[in-house]
C-alpha cells in the first residue's frame, strides 16, 4: 500500500464506531494520515501492505484483542519493531499496564479519550522514533560506505571495521591478510594462532579440523567451486567455543598470483547471534521473508539446514537464494555470507 503524502501515517483500531470515527478525526485535523479498522484480524492484514508510523489500538475487542495484534505484529513484521504501539482502553488497572508493558507496548491512553492528551502523547512518541530514525539511517549510510568500500580498493580498511575476526588466505594456505580482531585473537592465542604464515589452532583437535577445513575450501577454490565449511575451535582454559566459517573463494578472470582463496570468519567465544533482520532489509533492500533466509544462511550455511529452521522446501529457499544473489550483488554463496556477516556486525563508535 503506498502513501500518497510524508505524514506520519497512524493506524487506528477501535471496535466502538463513534469513537473510531471521532478519534480518526482529530487525527486527520492534526495533519495525520490514518488507516481505521475495528477488528484486530483486519488490523493485521492491513499490516501485511502498510508500514504505519504508530499504532493506536484498543485493548478489549471481540475476536482478536490489543494483546494479540500487538504480539502478532511484532512477530509477522520484525521491520516495525520500532513502530510505537500505544493501547486505548477503558482498563486503568495497573495489571493491564504491566500486562501491555511487557508485551512491548509504549504507552497507553484511558478512555473517555482527552484529545489534547492524545496528540500529545502520540506526537512524543513520533518525535523519539523519528530521532531513532535518524540515527538508524546514519548508521545504515556508514555500513553502505563501508561495504563499498570492502568489495574496492579499500578492502584491508573495511575489514577492520568488522567485529567478527575475518583472515584471508592465499593459494598456498598462507595468511594474507588478518582484520584488526583477528589480530586480537591471534595474539591471545586461545582459540586461533600463527605458525610463520600457516594458520592453526593451539588445541591439537581443532587444529586438524580448521587445517582440514582450509584444504577443503583451497581445493574447491582451484577448482572453480563454491564450498562453506563450519569449523568449532576449542580452548582447553575456556569452556566457551569459536565458530570458524571457512569459505572457498573461486579464481576470477584477471586473478593475480598473490590473491585471496579462502575467508574465515570467526566469531567471539561463545557468541551464536543472529543477524538483525531489519538491519538486513534496511542495508539490502530485501522483503522480510529474504531477511528471514539470509539471517538463517549466515547461521547455518548449508540450504538444507535453512529448509529445516524455516520450515520450507529446499526449492523455495533456492529461489531466494537467487533474489538475495541479485539484490547484493554477489554470485557466490561465500560472498554473500561475508556480506551478510559483515554488514550489520561493523563497528561500534570510536
Amino acid at each position: 500500500m503506498t502513501r500518497a503524502s510524508d505524514q506520519s501515517l497512524i493506524l487506528v483500531v477501535e471496535d466502538e464506531a463513534a469513537l473510531c470515527r471521532d478519534i480518526v478525526e482529530e487525527l486527520q485535523e492534526a495533519g495525520y494520515d490514518t488507516l481505521a479498522t475495528a477488528d484486530g484480524r483486519q488490523a493485521l492484514a492491513l499490516l501485511e501492505d502498510a508500514a504505519p508510523d504508530l499504532v493506536l489500538c484498543d485493548i478489549t475487542m471481540p475476536g482478536l484483542d490489543g494483546y494479540e495484534v500487538l504480539r502478532e505484529m511484532r512477530t509477522r513484521r520484525p521491520e516495525l519493531s520500532a513502530t510505537p504501539f500505544v493501547f486505548l482502553t477503558a482498563l486503568s488497572e495497573p495489571r493491564e499496564v504491566i500486562e501491555g508493558k511487557l508485551l512491548g507496548a509504549d504507552d497507553y491512553l484511558v478512555k473517555p479519550v482527552d484529545y489534547d492528551l492524545m496528540l500529545a502523547t502520540l506526537a512524543a512518541r513520533l518525535r523519539q522514533v523519528n530521532r531513532i530514525r535518524t540515527r538508524h539511517d546514519s548508521e545504515v549510510a556508514q555500513l553502505r560506505d563501508a561495504l563499498d568500500a570492502f568489495a574496492d580498493k579499500g578492502a584491508a580498511q573495511a575489514l577492520d571495521l568488522i567485529t567478527l575476526g575475518v583472515m584471508l588466505v592465499d593459494e598456498k594456505g598462507k595468511r594474507l591478510h588478518a582484520n584488526r580482531t583477528a589480530q586480537e585473537m591471534i595474539a591471545a592465542a586461545e582459540y586461533i594462532a600463527l605458525r610463520g604464515d600457516d594458520i592453526g589452532s593451539p588445541d591439537p583437535p581443532s587444529d586438524r579440523a580448521l587445517r582440514n577445513a582450509v584444504s577443503k575450501a583451497l581445493q574447491a577454490a582451484r577448482a572453480e567451486q563454491e564450498k562453506v565449511v563450519g569449523v568449532m575451535l576449542h580452548c582447553a582454559a575456556d569452556p566457551r567455543s569459536v565458530s570458524a566459517l571457512v569459505c572457498a573463494l573461486p579464481e576470477r578472470t584477471g586473478d593475480t598470483d598473490g590473491a585471496a582463496r579462502v575467508a574465515l570468519f570467526l566469531s567471539a567465544p561463545g557468541a551464536r547471534q543472529r543477524v538483525p533482520e531489519p538491519l538486513l532489509m534496511d542495508l539490502f533492500g530485501l522483503t522480510p521473508t529474504e531477511a528471514r533466509v539470509a539471517a538463517a544462511l549466515a547461521s547455518s550455511t548449508r540450504a538444507a539446514d535453512v529448509a529445516v529452521d524455516l520450515g520450507v522446501s529446499q526449492t523455495t529457499i533456492a529461489f531466494h537464494m537467487r533474489n538475495l544473489f541479485q539484490k547484493t550483488d554477489t554470485n557466490r554463496q561465500a560472498d554473500l555470507i561475508a556480506l551478510i556477516l559483515a554488514g550489520p556486525m561493523m563497528i561500534k563508535s570510536e
